[in-house]
C-alpha cells in the first residue's frame, strides 16, 4: 500500500501505540491454514487475517499452527505496514553522469567491442 492509497487525514500519529486499540480498528477473520495436514487442518482455523478499516490495509498470517501466535504477528506487520505507508517520501534529486564517468563508459565500451570483433574470423574479399 503505497501513501496514496491512505485518507488524506490518516498520518502516522494516528496509529495506535496499544495492540489492543489496533485490533479494535481492525476486522478479524479466521481461516483454515492453506497446508498439509490432513483432517486437522481442514477443520482446525489458525490462520488470521486482519482488515484495518481506516486504511484498507489487509494482513494474512498463517505460519504458525497458533491461532494466538499468527494474530499478534499479524498485527506487527500491520503495525510495520502502516508505518511505512505514512513514511513521508524522500524527493529524488536528479543527477546527471559527469564528463569524464560518460568517456570512460564510452571508452570500455568501445575496448569491448573491438575484443569481440577480434573474435569473429576475419571477412574474405568476394571473388
Amino acid at each position: 500500500m503505497s501513501p496514496d492509497d491512505l485518507p488524506d487525514d490518516f498520518g502516522r500519529s494516528d496509529i495506535p501505540d496499544d495492540n489492543d486499540a489496533l485490533l479494535a480498528e481492525c476486522d478479524v477473520e479466521t481461516l483454515s491454514g492453506n497446508t498439509k495436514g490432513g483432517q486437522r487442518a481442514n477443520k482446525v482455523e489458525t490462520a488470521v487475517r486482519l482488515t484495518h478499516r481506516p486504511s484498507g490495509t489487509v494482513v494474512n498470517e498463517r505460519s504458525s499452527r497458533s491461532q494466538f501466535r499468527n494474530k499478534a504477528l499479524a498485527i506487527q506487520e500491520l503495525r510495520r505496514r502502516l508505518e511505512e505507508a505514512t513514511k513521508p517520501k524522500k524527493v529524488r534529486k536528479k543527477t546527471r553522469p559527469k564528463k569524464g564517468s560518460k568517456r570512460r563508459r564510452l571508452e570500455a565500451k568501445r575496448q569491448r567491442a573491438e575484443k569481440k570483433a577480434l573474435r569473429k574470423p576475419p571477412k574474405l574479399p568476394p571473388r
